[in-house]
């Protein structure tokens, strides 16, 4: 298989994970985070927040993280994940992400855990990766990356 072939290869795979992870994990933020807020007391307008806002707060913390994490990949400058705002955001996005899919079910365990947290991480990761996914630069900075990879490996790199 060619270098192109491989790299649009990689792009359709990013695209077909991305189409599949972000449309579970945002449906079912709506869904654990609608069950979540009917736990709270009737009359208590916090009952519409997590499945209202919750998603949305996912699509832009990841998104961002993801558009900064991949703009500085570019750059081949230093990984903004390093800031810990950032890593707040996603910190924060993870957590309430989890806790609303434990919290809504009457019966929380340790296989609801797991899943709440397989299922944000699958979800998460998906919208971290739309902005590399969508990038013109993919192939640039894999070609880079791959060549800087073989020259410290002690292959063939430019002389």
């Amino acid at each position: 298989m060619s270098e192109r072939g491989a790299l649009r290869g990689l792009r359709v795979l990013m695209w077909v994970v991305i189409a599949v992870e972000v449309p579970v994990y945002l449906v079912w933020l709506v869904q654990v985070g609608y069950l979540t807020g009917q736990e709270l007391p009737r009359g208590d307008v916090a009952r519409w927040a997590p499945p209202v806002l919750l998603p949305p707060a996912a699509v832009l913390f990841c998104v961002m993280a993801g558009w900064m994490w991949w703009g500085a990949v570019v750059a081949a400058t230093r990984s903004p994940l390093r800031e810990r705002w950032i890593v707040a955001s996603l910190v924060f996005v993870a957590a309430f992400s989890v806790f609303c899919g434990v919290a809504s079910v009457d019966d929380p365990s340790f296989s609801v855990g797991l899943l709440s947290a397989t299922v944000t991480g699958l979800g998460m990761t998906g919208l971290f990766f739309i902005p590399a996914a969508a990038s013109r630069q993919l192939p640039d900075v894999i070609r880079r990356r791959s060549r800087r990879t073989d020259t410290a490996v002690g292959g063939a790199g430019p002389q």
